[in-house]
């Protein structure tokens, strides 16, 4: 399995430490969100230097506060700092309280304004010159010096957005996607758009939380208190919806070891080409916990 992390770095060091310890131990991927340490990429160009084969992603970096000409250059920046591949973009609009919330910006028209977005981005990590006009985002004559690709992954979990990750991008990262929704909505979507614009077949990325632990109750409270805040967004209560699972704690995959094991694989049965495991542990000792769940995750990379 293609098993990848949700990093938690408190650190710049401690990023570099669980990079290192990831690639170790045989994991694909690590995965960061756009508050990591204020914002990974920085970091992640250092944890690039010290790794050799592991990718480093985002999952997933904001569209609506940057500018798409200052992202582009922001991730060609942190890509040619790494000095190795395997830097990989995940990016996505958020959510509707965070955009008019904090930033005070208009949420009225996501899907377009993600769309126009990826026109940007893409072309121009592409290494191409940018002019576009727009009703949400305009480029003229933009360009960026780019060293190496630069994959690019899109938060997509309605039919737009699976439409545009297919057609712009390289794929969808998803997030608290049950395996049923990734086998009747997402992957039909995604890949009839990837085939329809001439693309190769997209990378679809599963995360959901995990935890191996022998008490489902226990694992499903300690599940919930950590989801909660995914319970109360639509985009997340829809695709649960459309996964037959009506909180976070009815998405995560929990049990022990072989019923863990069989989730997993029934998420790559679904559809999806790589799991990102958001680990949770459960109990008093909570190192233990998180050890045994990384225990079997490590065991099935191979």
């Amino acid at each position: 399995m293609k098993i990848g992390l949700t990093g938690r770095p408190s650190t710049t060091a401690k990023l570099v430490e669980q990079a290192k310890a990831a690639e170790k131990d045989g994991f694909s991927t690590v995965w960061y969100d756009s508050t990591a340490l204020g914002d990974p990429l920085a970091a992640m160009a250092v944890a690039g230097r010290e790794t050799s084969t592991i990718e480093l992603g985002t999952a997933v970096l904001q569209t609506y506060p940057c500018h798409p000409v200052l992202q582009a250059n922001r991730v060609a920046a942190a890509a040619e700092a790494m000095g190795r591949a395997g830097l990989t973009l995940g990016i996505g609009p958020s959510h509707r309280p965070l955009v008019t919330g904090l930033y005070g910006l208009s949420y009225d028209s996501p899907g377009r304004n993600t769309e126009e977005y990826l026109h940007i981005l893409v072309a121009l990590l592409a290494g191409e010159t940018v002019t576009f006009e727009g009703s949400e985002w305009t480029a003229r004559g933009a360009s960026v010096p780019v060293a190496r690709p630069v994959p690019i992954l899109l938060a997509a979990l309605g039919p737009r957005l699976l439409r545009v990750a297919g057609e712009l991008a390289d794929g969808a990262v998803l997030f608290m996607a049950p395996a049923k929704a990734i086998e009747t909505h997402v992957a039909p979507r995604l890949r009839t758009a990837a085939s329809g614009a001439g693309r190769p077949e997209p990378r679809i990325v599963a995360g959901l939380p995990v935890a191996v632990h022998d008490d489902l109750a226990e694992a499903r409270a300690a599940a919930a208190a950590t989801s909660q805040v995914y319970g109360s967004l639509p985009n997340y209560r829809r695709i649960m919806e459309i996964g037959g699972a009506e909180t976070p704690a009815d998405a995560a995959i929990l049990g022990d070891e072989q019923s863990v094991t069989r989730q997993l694989q029934n998420l790559l049965d679904a559809g999806a080409t790589d799991i990102q495991a958001f680990v949770v542990p459960v109990g008093l000792d909570r190192r233990a916990s998180r050890q045994r769940t990384l225990d079997l995750l490590a065991s099935l990379t191979g």
